[in-house]
Protein backbone atom coordinates (compact mmCIF):
# COMPACT_ATOMS: atom_id res chain seq x y z
CA UNK A 1 0.00 0.00 0.00
CA UNK A 2 2.91 2.31 0.56
CA UNK A 3 3.76 2.49 -2.82
CA UNK A 4 0.54 1.66 -4.51
CA UNK A 5 -1.68 4.73 -2.97
CA UNK A 6 1.34 6.94 -3.86
CA UNK A 7 1.43 5.52 -7.83
CA UNK A 8 -2.81 5.20 -8.28
CA UNK A 9 -3.59 8.41 -6.32
CA UNK A 10 -0.50 10.41 -7.41
CA UNK A 11 0.68 11.85 -4.32
CA UNK A 12 4.00 12.41 -2.44
CA UNK A 13 5.77 8.86 -1.20
CA UNK A 14 6.04 8.48 2.64
CA UNK A 15 9.22 7.17 3.24
CA UNK A 16 8.30 6.24 6.52
CA UNK A 17 4.99 3.93 5.37
CA UNK A 18 7.27 2.31 3.06
CA UNK A 19 10.09 1.35 5.74
CA UNK A 20 7.40 0.31 7.89
CA UNK A 21 6.20 -2.20 4.86
CA UNK A 22 9.58 -3.70 4.44
CA UNK A 23 9.53 -4.49 8.26
CA UNK A 24 6.64 -5.88 7.85
CA UNK A 25 7.42 -8.29 5.09
CA UNK A 26 10.98 -8.86 6.89
CA UNK A 27 8.88 -9.97 9.69
CA UNK A 28 7.06 -12.46 7.09
CA UNK A 29 9.89 -14.01 5.64
CA UNK A 30 11.58 -14.40 9.03
CA UNK A 31 8.38 -15.96 10.14
CA UNK A 32 8.51 -18.67 6.93
CA UNK A 33 12.11 -18.65 5.74
CA UNK A 34 13.29 -21.20 8.08
CA UNK A 35 10.11 -23.47 6.84
CA UNK A 36 11.02 -23.89 3.36
CA UNK A 37 7.48 -25.64 3.06
CA UNK A 38 5.42 -23.03 3.05
CA UNK A 39 7.48 -20.98 0.16
CA UNK A 40 4.65 -21.50 -2.63
CA UNK A 41 1.95 -19.70 0.33
CA UNK A 42 4.23 -17.12 1.28
CA UNK A 43 4.59 -16.41 -2.74
CA UNK A 44 0.67 -16.83 -2.99
CA UNK A 45 0.24 -14.69 -0.02
CA UNK A 46 2.38 -11.46 -1.00
CA UNK A 47 0.64 -11.80 -4.44
CA UNK A 48 -2.47 -11.71 -2.54
CA UNK A 49 -1.27 -9.11 -0.26
CA UNK A 50 -0.16 -6.66 -3.06
CA UNK A 51 -3.55 -7.46 -4.63
CA UNK A 52 -5.02 -7.15 -1.73
CA UNK A 53 -3.70 -3.72 -0.60
CA UNK A 54 -5.37 -2.24 -3.69
CA UNK A 55 -8.81 -2.40 -1.86
CA UNK A 56 -8.57 0.29 0.48
CA UNK A 57 -7.16 2.33 -1.67
CA UNK A 58 -9.86 1.98 -4.07
CA UNK A 59 -12.72 1.61 -1.97
CA UNK A 60 -11.21 5.00 0.44
CA UNK A 61 -11.77 6.72 -3.19
CA UNK A 62 -15.40 5.36 -3.53
CA UNK A 63 -16.08 6.14 -0.17
CA UNK A 64 -15.88 10.17 -0.81
CA UNK A 65 -19.26 9.11 -3.29
CA UNK A 66 -20.89 5.95 -1.25
CA UNK A 67 -22.06 5.60 2.13
CA UNK A 68 -20.06 2.47 3.43
CA UNK A 69 -23.67 0.39 3.78
CA UNK A 70 -24.32 0.43 0.69
CA UNK A 71 -20.56 -0.45 -0.52
CA UNK A 72 -20.78 -3.58 1.68
CA UNK A 73 -23.65 -4.80 0.01
CA UNK A 74 -22.33 -4.45 -3.63
CA UNK A 75 -18.79 -5.87 -2.64
CA UNK A 76 -20.42 -8.72 -0.34
CA UNK A 77 -22.90 -9.62 -2.68
CA UNK A 78 -20.51 -9.99 -6.09
CA UNK A 79 -18.00 -11.43 -3.71
CA UNK A 80 -20.79 -14.50 -2.84
CA UNK A 81 -21.63 -14.27 -6.83
CA UNK A 82 -18.10 -15.05 -7.64
CA UNK A 83 -17.32 -17.79 -5.02
CA UNK A 84 -20.43 -19.20 -6.34
CA UNK A 85 -19.01 -19.38 -9.92
CA UNK A 86 -16.41 -21.14 -8.91
CA UNK A 87 -18.30 -23.58 -7.07
CA UNK A 88 -18.71 -26.25 -9.70
CA UNK A 89 -14.83 -26.06 -11.44
CA UNK A 90 -13.87 -26.38 -7.34
CA UNK A 91 -16.23 -29.61 -7.00
CA UNK A 92 -14.43 -30.96 -10.51
CA UNK A 93 -10.86 -30.92 -9.02
CA UNK A 94 -11.88 -31.48 -5.56
CA UNK A 95 -13.50 -34.70 -5.35
CA UNK A 96 -15.39 -36.33 -1.69
CA UNK A 97 -16.05 -32.57 -0.88
CA UNK A 98 -18.71 -31.87 1.83
CA UNK A 99 -20.45 -28.84 1.30
CA UNK A 100 -23.14 -28.66 3.80
CA UNK A 101 -21.80 -27.36 6.91
CA UNK A 102 -22.28 -28.66 10.10
CA UNK A 103 -24.32 -26.84 12.98
CA UNK A 104 -20.95 -26.03 14.75
CA UNK A 105 -20.12 -24.93 11.32
CA UNK A 106 -22.60 -22.52 10.96
CA UNK A 107 -21.92 -21.02 14.48
CA UNK A 108 -18.55 -20.60 13.36
CA UNK A 109 -19.52 -19.30 9.83
CA UNK A 110 -21.95 -16.53 11.36
CA UNK A 111 -18.95 -15.62 13.88
CA UNK A 112 -16.86 -15.27 10.54
CA UNK A 113 -19.15 -13.64 8.65
CA UNK A 114 -20.98 -10.91 11.31
CA UNK A 115 -18.00 -10.24 12.75
CA UNK A 116 -14.84 -10.53 10.77
CA UNK A 117 -16.24 -9.33 7.41
CA UNK A 118 -19.74 -7.22 7.74
CA UNK A 119 -18.82 -5.49 11.08
CA UNK A 120 -15.11 -4.88 10.32
CA UNK A 121 -15.97 -3.80 6.69
CA UNK A 122 -18.00 -1.41 8.48
CA UNK A 123 -15.48 0.10 10.77
CA UNK A 124 -12.52 -0.20 8.12
CA UNK A 125 -14.79 1.81 5.62
CA UNK A 126 -15.49 4.95 8.48
CA UNK A 127 -11.57 4.45 9.50
CA UNK A 128 -11.12 5.17 5.40
CA UNK A 129 -12.92 8.03 6.26
CA UNK A 130 -10.05 9.64 8.13
CA UNK A 131 -7.04 7.23 7.65
CA UNK A 132 -5.09 6.55 4.89
CA UNK A 133 -5.42 3.72 3.11
CA UNK A 134 -1.90 2.32 4.12
CA UNK A 135 -2.88 2.65 7.89
CA UNK A 136 -6.48 0.74 7.56
CA UNK A 137 -4.23 -1.76 5.53
CA UNK A 138 -1.86 -2.51 7.96
CA UNK A 139 -4.72 -3.11 10.01
CA UNK A 140 -6.14 -5.44 7.84
CA UNK A 141 -2.95 -7.34 7.43
CA UNK A 142 -3.26 -7.90 10.89
CA UNK A 143 -6.05 -10.48 10.95
CA UNK A 144 -3.93 -13.02 10.55
CA UNK A 145 -2.20 -12.71 13.66
CA UNK A 146 -5.54 -12.45 14.85
CA UNK A 147 -6.20 -15.56 13.50
CA UNK A 148 -3.10 -17.04 15.05
CA UNK A 149 -3.92 -15.94 18.35
CA UNK A 150 -7.71 -17.16 18.21
CA UNK A 151 -5.88 -20.59 16.95
CA UNK A 152 -3.87 -20.49 20.23
CA UNK A 153 -6.62 -20.30 22.59
CA UNK A 154 -9.09 -22.26 20.63
CA UNK A 155 -7.43 -25.13 19.36
CA UNK A 156 -4.20 -24.57 21.11
CA UNK A 157 -2.03 -24.77 18.25
CA UNK A 158 0.67 -22.62 19.80
CA UNK A 159 2.99 -25.51 20.49
CA UNK A 160 3.64 -26.00 16.85
CA UNK A 161 5.39 -22.60 16.61
CA UNK A 162 8.70 -22.05 16.44
CA UNK A 163 11.11 -19.82 17.89
CA UNK A 164 11.10 -17.84 14.46
CA UNK A 165 7.62 -17.66 14.57
CA UNK A 166 7.80 -15.24 17.52
CA UNK A 167 10.95 -13.32 16.27
CA UNK A 168 8.81 -12.19 13.00
CA UNK A 169 5.60 -11.59 14.79
CA UNK A 170 7.61 -8.93 16.86
CA UNK A 171 8.76 -7.73 13.53
CA UNK A 172 5.24 -6.85 12.68
CA UNK A 173 4.01 -5.91 16.49
CA UNK A 174 7.21 -3.25 15.83
CA UNK A 175 5.87 -1.59 12.99
CA UNK A 176 2.41 -1.43 13.69
CA UNK A 177 3.91 0.06 17.48
CA UNK A 178 6.04 2.10 15.65
CA UNK A 179 3.10 3.69 12.91
CA UNK A 180 0.94 3.93 16.28
CA UNK A 181 3.92 6.37 16.69
CA UNK A 182 4.29 7.73 13.82
CA UNK A 183 0.04 8.85 13.31
CA UNK A 184 0.29 10.30 16.99
CA UNK A 185 3.32 12.65 15.85
CA UNK A 186 1.70 13.59 12.78
CA UNK A 187 -1.85 14.69 14.26
CA UNK A 188 0.03 16.57 16.97
CA UNK A 189 1.62 18.73 14.56
CA UNK A 190 -1.20 19.53 12.43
Amino acid sequence: TAVLEPVILQKKFDGAEVMLGILTLLGVYIIFHFDTQYTTGIIMGVISALLASLFPILNREILRNTNVETLLVWQQSFGFLFIALLVPFYLKWEEGVRLLPTLKDWGWLLVLSWFCSVWAFQLSGAALKKLSAFTVNLAFNLEPVYGILLAFVVYREDQLLNKWFYVGLSFILIALALHMLLLKRRSRSL
